[in-house]
Parts: C-alpha cells; sequence; structure tokens
C-alpha cells in the first residue's frame, strides 16, 4: 500500500562525503554507501518534510581529473574543471536518485525523484581565484604531492592532518542559474537533488553563461540554494553529531541550541578548522541571517533523527 504523504516544511540536505564515498571508490561501492543514506533521508520524508537535496563531489571530481589528465592526447583530450564537475553531478545525482527511489519504495511511499544539472554563478573578480583553497581528490604523501606540483601549475597542501590534496579557486556563489525549476518542481512534490558538488561554476558573460575553472564549497552552495527556494531549515550533515568548541581538548563542549552572535563569537577565537567545519558553520550563518525564521543544523547522517525529534544537534537560529 502506498503511504500518503503530507508536506510540510521545506529542508535543503546538504551531504557530506561520507554520505557518498566509503572505502571503496568504484561505482558499486559508492551506490552501495548510497543505499545506506537513502535509507536515512526517507525518514525525513516519512515525517512530512518537503526535501531537496545536494551534495559534495570533491574526491570524485578530483579523481575524475586524475584519470582525465592520465589519457589526455589531441585525439583524446581532458575535459576542463567545469565540466568534470557537470560529470559528477551526473553520475552521483544519477546514483543518489536511484538508491533513493528504491528506498521510497521500500517505504511504500510514491514520489518521483529528479536530478538537475545546476549552474551556479560566480563572480569573475572573486578573490578565490587569486588563493586557490579548495581540496579536491585524493589524499597524497608529501612527496607525492611535491612530484605532481613540479610536473604541472597545480597547487597542493597539507588538509586536516591527513595527508597533501590539490587545492583550487573556491569563489563564492552569488545565484543559482535553475533556482526557479528547483522550486517548481518541490512545489509539485518532487524531490529534487540538485547543485551537486557545489553547482557548475559559471560566469555571467551577457546574458550567457560559461563555465570558469573552480569548485564551489558544497555548504555555501547549499546555503544560497535553501536561501533561494526559501527553505525552512538548512541540514548539512557531516560526520559528526555536533560541531564543538575546544575540540579534541579536555574542555571540548559540544554545540546544541546556539545563535548566530555566539557562532561568530566563536569563529572570532578561531573554534573550527578552516578546512572542515568553519565552512559548514559560515554556510549555516549566512543561510540563517538570510531568512526570515530558517535554522541551520549541523549533524551526523547517522544523526538525522535528530532533525525530526528535536534531539541534540548543532542548531543556529537568529
Amino acid at each position: 500500500m502506498k503511504k500518503e504523504i503530507i508536506m510540510g516544511k521545506r529542508i535543503v540536505v546538504a551531504l557530506g562525503g561520507n554520505a557518498i564515498l566509503s572505502n571503496d571508490p568504484t561505482a558499486k561501492g559508492q551506490i552501495k554507501t548510497l543505499s545506506n543514506t537513502s535509507e536515512k533521508l526517507v525518514q525525513l520524508i516519512e515525517a512530512g518534510y518537503e526535501l531537496i537535496i545536494t551534495h559534495g563531489n570533491g574526491p570524485q571530481v578530483g579523481n575524475l581529473i586524475l584519470q582525465q589528465e592520465a589519457l589526455n592526447s589531441k585525439s583524446n583530450p581532458a575535459m576542463p574543471l567545469d565540466t568534470a564537475v557537470a560529470m559528477t553531478q551526473g553520475s552521483i545525482g544519477y546514483w543518489l536518485q536511484n538508491t533513493l527511489d528504491e528506498a521510497l519504495r521500500k517505504c511504500g511511499i510514491h514520489k518521483p525523484v529528479a536530478t538537475l544539472l545546476t549552474q551556479v554563478v560566480v563572480s569573475n573578480d572573486d578573490p578565490a581565484f587569486q588563493n586557490p583553497t579548495k581540496p579536491i581528490g585524493p589524499f597524497l604523501s608529501k612527496e607525492e604531492a611535491e612530484k605532481r606540483a613540479a610536473q604541472s601549475s597545480d597547487t597542493y597542501i597539507e588538509d586536516a592532518g591527513r595527508g597533501y590534496r590539490r587545492v583550487v579557486p573556491s569563489p563564492k556563489p552569488i545565484y543559482i542559474v535553475e533556482a526557479d525549476i528547483i522550486s517548481n518542481l518541490a512545489d509539485n512534490g518532487v524531490i529534487v537533488i540538485s547543485a551537486g558538488g557545489g553547482g557548475i561554476p559559471v560566469i555571467e558573460d551577457n546574458g550567457c553563461y560559461r563555465g570558469i575553472e573552480a569548485v564551489i564549497d558544497k555548504d555555501f552552495a547549499a546555503a544560497k540554494l535553501a536561501e533561494i527556494v526559501r527553505a525552512d531549515y538548512l541540514v548539512i550533515l557531516t560526520g559528526v553529531d555536533n560541531a564543538y568548541i575546544n575540540f579534541n581538548k579536555p574542555s571540548q563542549q559540544k554545540l546544541e541550541q546556539v545563535d548566530v552572535r555566539q557562532m561568530k563569537r566563536y569563529i572570532e577565537e578561531n573554534q573550527f578548522a578552516a578546512g572542515s567545519m568553519l565552512p559548514k558553520i559560515e554556510a549555516s550563518i549566512s543561510f540563517v541571517e538570510n531568512t526570515d525564521n530558517g535554522k541551520a543544523y549541523i549533524t551526523s547522517l547517522d544523526n538525522v533523527e535528530a532533525v525530526i525529534n528535536d534531539e541534540s544537534a548543532t542548531i543556529i537560529t537568529k
């Protein structure tokens, strides 16, 4: 029997890398991980929420670029970074759309799911183009990173104590080209997968769009998407149930109900790591500040019920 779901509040959910890629980078391995992810996301739909999903693509787009470069030739040229973002947007959306559809059918829920190729406008003058910071691709040893840097114009940095990764420009999103289409689909009961990998970065030029070499941070893209489609909640799913201050210290403190002013003070105190939790906090603040009554949640995929049952998560309000 099909369940009739009465839709309520609109949520934009931003999936972190652990919701897509575990230890197996094959298509089969990522589909298996996304099957587990989809089963957890269905809880939100069963609870009556209207769902728009976005996701990261850092490992996938980095690996794709390596594959492209390895086979680069005059007859088979490597694709540029914006096109690689589009390609991974399609592949991850394809996997997620099918696993989510399967999870819905298991629960007797009849709801359409659609993946929308999404372009995100950025500024050509964004200072990020002079200072690449967005990690993509696999973690490397220092020696391997130095070798690759010497063979190319790419930049590599140490990332979160786990090794070295290539970094690319990460400009801030200005507008989402397909925002009205996303809203219309959601208004008509469609679960929309959009702005994957932060969206395809484009520059507006006399009313037309052209791609640019960059990767937009998926959390900032999710915040902009949530703002434009007038979501009630932004839910950023990551590897931990809560954000913390004094992380990994004896005085470590879990953050639960916090307001924007408190979070800005913690940012000034350098409480959040630049490559991991900080963009999630900043994106959440942006969403809350630019909506009337929006709330932002930062929690783990395994703790997604916290959104439904008002349990422990980091919840940011005005």
